[in-house]
Order: C-alpha cells, then structure tokens, then sequence
C-alpha cells in the first residue's frame, strides 16, 4: 500500500487534505504535528490515521515514519508570534532535520507546501524563515512539486479568516485598518488540497503559484465573511497607525496574539500575485468565494471546530 507521511498534520492544510488521502483506497497515511491538543482532534475525526506527536527540530521516533515512504507532504510552518528564534527553529531547523531523514530513508517523492511570501515584498520573520524552508526542501535533490498558495481559508483556520470570523461574532464593531482597500487573492483550502491530491496522484514535478482565482479588496472580503457568518458587526474604519499602536498594546499582554503589527504590515504590502491556469494544470475545479465561504463557516460538521493556536 502506497504510504503517505504528512507533517503539520494538525493545522488548517493537512486537517483538510486528510479526508481526500483517506478516499484512496489502500493509503497508508502518517500524521506528524506536536501540538497535542490539536493532533487529538486529527485522531478522533481520523482513527485510522497514524497520528504521532512529535518535534521535528529534534531526533525521535518520528524519523522510523519516513521508512517505505512513498510521498512526503512537507506542511509544518511557524506562521505567527512574536520570537524570531520560534520561526527560525520550526520553519528552518526542524526541516533541514526533516529532510536529512528523508533522504537517508530513501522518500521518493516530496510536495513542498511552501508561501506565496516568498516572493513578497514584506519582510518578516515567517516571509524570511519560508524562504530557507523552501530552499532546504529543494536542496534535498528528492523528486518534488513546490506550490506556494496565497491567504488561504477554510475548515480550521484558527489564524486568519476563521479567527476574524469567531470575532466579528463577538464583537459589535469590527475595525478595519486604514482605508480597507488591500487586495488579496483568497484561496479555497479545499481547492488547494484537491491540487496537492491531484499531484500526489500523478506525481507533478515544478514550481506552481496557486493564488485565489478572485481578487478583493480586504474590507470587501470582511464584508462577505460577514454575510457568509450571518453577523451583525458595524465595520469601521480605524486609522492606521491607531490600529498598529491597538495591535502593540495587545502584544504586551497576549503571549501569542493571532494578529500582529508585523502581520499588519504584510496585509498593506501592495503585492499581487501570478494567476495561473491550475484548475486546468491539476484538473481541479474552482469553487466561487462566496460559495467557499458558506462552506467554510456553515458545515454542520467542521465549521465549529476550532484549533488551538
């Protein structure tokens, strides 16, 4: 039976692609993530999947998953905080380990899920740690598809839109910094997944920058998050530099905030970027935005499931 290891296993990416691996028939697949909590969730919806706790910046059993490993989804990734040496140690250390392994172990087939960050503009601890990920994965010389997704969204987004979501829920007004008018390009977590199966399966090697299909402006998308959630929130404008000295304020007494002023800045880099034709390349079909965000926050089995930052 061909075998299938994923690390990142418990975040948003790996939590929706699981459900399309286990819908081949005869896959062995081996889920690696060490958040605890969020891996407990993984295996109750998933009890067939071998799901291991582990650290990959350090040595352990985690290294015997990489054996008779047809296809290694390489997924882990440090995406907020606050310590420099978090990203440096989760984005970079933990996979040079990994890869090391993977070659020793003989893995004959790598999807490196990298960022579309990597050709940002920002500069950022998580932009900067995602560009030497990238480049150790493709240094391991094992056969390999890089695709480097924009913003993403869907079931158990805890960071991003599923976060700004649970918010605006609670909250009577929700604040948008500056004029509102950052374009983004938001993708489907489902769509992407459907890709990363669609390349598994037939082995695309390359380099692939897999944006939304759709571009908004950021309070346009707020707002159809906002029909999508049924929530009555007033969006407000908020000056700029007073939403960043809000968002300082907030980092002094959160030990990990899910917004940061770094965040802040990428979110206004003007970056727009490469639509290519990956329904077509991948024989994936697109789902439209506001279908996708009804899905996202509507399903009556994921939608309220939350992952620990």
């Amino acid at each position: 039976m061909p075998k299938i290891v994923v690390t990142g296993a418990a975040g948003l990416v790996v939590q929706n692609l699981l459900p399309r691996l286990r819908a081949s028939a005869g896959t062995r697949v081996v889920a690696i993530d060490k958040n605890e909590h969020n891996l407990a969730i993984l295996s109750r919806l998933h009890p067939d999947v071998d799901a291991r706790l582990a650290d990959l910046a350090q040595p352990g059993s985690w290294e015997d998953a990489l054996v008779d490993c047809d296809t290694l989804v390489v997924c882990h990734a440090q995406i907020g905080g606050l310590r420099p040496e978090e990203f440096v140690r989760n984005n970079v250390t933990a996979t040079e380990r990994l890869m090391a392994e993977a070659r020793a172990k003989g893995v004959r087939y790598v999807v490196n899920i990298s960022s579309s960050v990597v050709n940002s503009m920002a500069k950022d601890n998580y932009t900067e740690t995602k560009k030497a990920q990238e480049a150790a994965i493709k240094a391991s010389g094992i056969p390999q598809v890089v695709l480097r997704p924009t913003l993403m969204f869907g079931w158990f987004d805890r960071k991003h839109l599923g976060w700004l979501a649970r918010f605006m829920k609670r909250v009577p007004i929700f604040p948008i910094p500056g004029s509102g008018r950052y374009m983004r390009q938001p993708l489907y977590a489902g769509d992407f997944c459907a890709i990363v199966a669609a390349a598994i399966e037939r082995r695309i090697e390359g380099e692939y920058n897999i944006s939304g299909l759709e571009r908004i402006d950021y309070i346009d998308l707020m707002r159809a998050v906002r029909r999508a959630t049924r929530s009555r929130t007033a969006i407000v404008l908020i000056p700029f530099g007073l939403f960043q000295a809000m968002l300082g304020a907030a980092a002094l007494v959160a030990k990990d905030p899910p917004f940061t002023s770094a965040q802040l800045t990428a979110l206004a880099t003007p970056d727009e970027f490469e639509v290519i034709d990956w329904p077509r390349l991948f024989g994936v079909r697109p789902t439209p935005l506001n279908e996708a965000l009804d899905a996202t926050f509507n399903d009556p089995v994921y939608s309220d499931i939350v992952l620990q930052f």
